[in-house]
């Protein structure tokens, strides 16, 4: 996704537009340099395994989802839980 070397030497939102591009990103919030991660049409993460409900990108997740929430579930499990 983004290295450190273009995190520290490149604007956000140049990346921001980048990652947008590729489907990585659905938006971006300058004023609060906030990534969105893509969702699909049933609302969930594009990188949510719908079965597991386990992240499949947990080892290079992005910071937007280290940060979120703050105090969680499980490791690799999403903080919504199991459908109903």
């Amino acid at each position: 996704m983004v290295d450190p070397f273009e995190a520290e030497h490149e604007e956000s939102r140049h990346i921001a537009k980048r990652l947008t591009k590729a489907g990585l990103i659905e938006r971006y919030n300058a004023k609060n340099d906030i990534y969105t991660l893509p969702r699909r049409a049933d609302g969930d993460c594009r990188f949510l395994d719908a079965q597991t409900r386990r992240c499949t990108v947990y080892e290079k997740r992005p910071n937007t989802c280290r940060k979120h929430p703050q105090v969680g579930p499980r490791p690799h499990h999403c903080p919504f839980g199991a459908r109903s």
